[in-house]
């Protein structure tokens, strides 16, 4: 159990990272001392912002394509290969596999067709698919894990992560009105529905966000071979203080220059929190890289990344042709310099990055909220938290 000064210490880093960027608000936008479009849920369209920037593009390109050069050829880059345990033998799917494969079909089929025999149930298909889905690779986990998987052996923490992600996603939405809305929700007018409904079916569709991530982890992490890719490599000790230093200067800087700073925004709450977890001594993904374990915070960026290709797949289909208007939880992005190359997605290619980074801030998030209010945050079967 950690000190009611820890506590407190992380809780104040936190609320230093919402009250930052408000405090400069005050003095970005003198006549309102907010930005365009503050408070306003869910987050609408705000400004047109700049347009395409072949140079910030050239730049953007090549250094994703250095990361992905690193992830695939590890080796390169002074990883040392590693023999992978033995895989233990497929178990039967699970109950809940099955199920979860219904639901994720059914929703599916309602949310791109978007037809209404069923009445309104068209307008709440975005959760349920997802859930189904969670529950599919939570039973693909379990088959290949020999019976392990977060629903089946941690069922407390799975419905904590759901929780957490309540918080965790609207807190990251917080920052996005700095950004002057990197995205918005174009659909949430829809007759029938009122502000309220809207608001409890986007609440229900943020529970969706953490467990999601977490199970495509522990998916990855049930194949010995994919585990241990990236967990010899050069060790990296990073500096706590200067992370969270920046991280502040970062939700600082955002209000004054919001389009060319719109990239802090999966980074600063990033590195703040990370930053302040490890000043007291607490385990982050990062924490491993000064053994050269890069496991953990890599194969958390990948399962995000994993997971946004269906989010933003199934997102795009739920809206294209654009009429009959059924989806509330539609989502479009106004990414400054970047904002072209859209295959089936809103999501502009180079933006598909930013799920790396989200995906550790999903598992930062969590850790966070564990030793603030006092749960375990284990996902694994090896007796570590990670």
């Amino acid at each position: 159990m950690f000190s009611t000064k820890t506590r407190y210490v992380l809780v104040m880093a936190v609320l230093a990272m919402v009250l930052i960027p408000l405090a400069a608000s005050w003095f970005a936008y003198p006549s309102t001392h907010l930005p365009p479009g503050f408070g306003v849920f869910p987050p609408q369209f705000v400004e047109q912002p700049p347009g395409f920037n072949l140079t910030v593009f050239i730049v953007l390109a090549l250094l994703e394509a250095a990361f992905a050069v690193f992830l695939i050829f590890p080796q390169w880059f002074g990883f040392k290969p590693v023999a992978p345990s033995p895989a233990p033998n497929p178990l039967a799917f699970p109950w809940w596999f099955w199920a979860g494969g219904v639901a994720t079909l059914f929703f599916w089929w309602l949310l791109w067709t978007r037809t209404t025999p069923f009445g309104d149930l068209v307008y709440y298909a975005f959760t349920p698919m997802w859930w189904g889905f969670i529950f599919v690779l939570d039973g693909l986990t379990f088959r290949y894990s020999n019976g392990y998987s977060l629903f089946a052996s941690r069922p407390k923490t799975f419905l904590i992560s759901a929780i957490v992600s309540i918080g965790g996603w609207y807190f990251f939405e917080y920052f996005d009105y700095f950004a002057l809305g990197n995205w918005y929700y174009p659909n949430t007018d829809i007759p029938g529905l009122s502000h309220t409904t809207i608001v409890w079916i986007f609440i229900f569709a943020y529970t969706t966000v953490w467990p999601a991530v977490f199970e495509w982890y522990t998916l990855l992490n049930a194949f010995p071979k994919i585990a241990g890719r990236y967990s010899q490599g050069p060790a990296l000790a990073l500096p706590a203080k200067p992370m969270l230093s920046l991280s502040f200067v970062l939700f600082a800087a955002v209000p004054f220059w919001p389009y060319p700073l719109f990239w802090a925004m999966w980074i600063a709450p990033l590195i703040g929190i990370a930053g302040i977890l490890m000043m007291r001594c607490i385990w982050t993904p990062f924490t491993d890289l000064a053994n050269g374990n890069w496991s953990p915070v890599l194969l958390m960026a990948l399962s995000s990344l994993f997971n946004g290709f269906f989010w933003e797949v199934w997102n795009y289909g739920s809206a294209h042709p654009a009429l009959p208007v059924t989806n509330p939880n539609y989502w479009v992005y106004d990414i400054p310099y970047v904002n072209v190359i859209h295959i089936h997605a809103e999501m502009p290619l180079l933006g598909f990055a930013g799920y790396l980074p989200f995906g550790v801030l999903v598992w930062v998030v969590f850790i966070w909220a564990g030793k603030v209010f006092g749960f375990n945050t284990s996902i694994l079967n090896n007796g570590h938290k990670h």
